[in-house]
């Protein structure tokens, strides 16, 4: 049945708030060299991981070990939104002064507000509850176990732990290159806040994000983005109460910045991605309507594996999707190349 609609209310957006900071850095730098699997897909190369592992004491690997089986990088990342932490003795501080029932709650992760109370019932030991927030996560790939593992966690046992391998990845790993880092991210974090004038929010974290589209959910009001350097090229997803958070890769020209010519990387994959008659064709062809492989492969009598290879060109560049088994233009992304351009031409 159509639907007449008679409603003058607007589609409620979010507003965007942008923070960046060495500690996050720390756990994400956990987070990457405890997932071996995703070590080959970063922009540092294996052997990078391998010589900072071997550069660190016995104890420290131990604690990584640790992190390794129970994802408590995941923890580290929870608590920091707590506070806006600016030395790691505060952070420190901030740890140990907190009941061990806090330190659980704040470190299981938001699943809605609408089930905040099973959250407080799981710290405070209740199975049943403990049971219902795994059932709720479980399609994500290490939230049931990690829930079990932090609510059944002895409190003081994880704040040593928690305060041992954030302290110790500082001290073996960024310290030294503390000054490199902040600088690379404030130059990120300052460039994106002189696009928030320019963009609307769902065009900022496209941008930022390099082609993630995030619509407004009626429960979120903020979208906090966060540059970050260790986990490039990945962007990293994450809810808080009333707030979606991204992680986001630091640019290319927040890394070069004395580099003025230095393009965005996406910017040149979507450039080189359109620089191809075929692709063209294709991009024209989903610009009429999203497409099966097969209905592509018809419409333009090329091979299938042919149009396989500049489909996945095109989705490297975040220009094409696919919904619903089908393949689909990312018109917002189209539509931001020339404002892309124009802001790496105009600087």
């Amino acid at each position: 049945m159509d639907v007449l609609n008679l409603t003058s209310r607007k589609r409620k957006t979010y507003k965007i708030q942008l923070k960046y900071s060495i500690f996050w850095e720390c756990a994400l730098g956990i987070a990457a060299i405890t997932n071996a699997r995703l070590l080959h897909t970063l922009d540092k190369p294996a052997s990078v991981w391998e010589e900072i592992r071997s550069g660190l004491s016995q104890e420290m690997r131990q604690q990584l070990d640790f992190v390794e089986e129970h994802n408590t990088w995941k923890a580290l990342l929870q608590l920091l939104h707590q506070q806006d932490f600016s030395e790691l003795p505060s952070f420190i501080s901030y740890i140990k002064e907190l009941s061990n029932l806090e330190l659980k709650f704040i470190c299981l992760p938001f699943i809605g507000s609408e089930f905040q109370e099973m959250r407080q019932q799981s710290v405070l030991g209740d199975a049943a509850s403990v049971k219902e927030m795994k059932n709720l996560t479980s399609d994500n790939p290490f939230f049931p176990d990690y829930i079990e593992f932090i609510c059944n966690a002895d409190g003081d046992l994880l704040k040593e732990h928690l305060i041992a391998v954030v302290s110790g990845w500082y001290q073996f790993v960024l310290k030294k290159d503390e000054e490199k880092i902040q600088s690379i991210l404030k130059t990120d974090y300052e460039s994106k806040k002189r696009m928030a004038d320019k963009l609307t929010p769902e065009e900022l974290v496209e941008w930022a994000t390099g082609g993630v589209t995030y619509n407004p959910e009626p429960s979120v009001n903020y979208v906090l983005l966060i540059p970050q350097y260790t986990y490039r090229p990945w962007n990293i997803a994450a809810d808080l109460e009333d707030t979606k958070v991204y992680y986001y890769p630091v640019a290319n020209e927040s890394i070069y910045p004395n580099d003025r010519y230095a393009p965005n990387n996406f910017l040149v994959l979507k450039h080189k991605a359109l620089g191809d008659e075929a692709r063209l064709r294709i991009v024209k062809l989903l610009y009429e309507g999203d497409r099966t492989l097969q209905e592509i492969t018809e419409h333009l009598d090329v091979g299938k594996s042919t149009i396989h290879h500049h489909l996945k060109i095109l989705r490297s560049a975040k220009l094409v999707e696919i919904i619903d088994s089908k393949y689909s233009l990312k018109r917002k992304s189209l539509d931001m190349l020339a404002k892309e351009l124009e802001y790496f031409l105009k600087g």
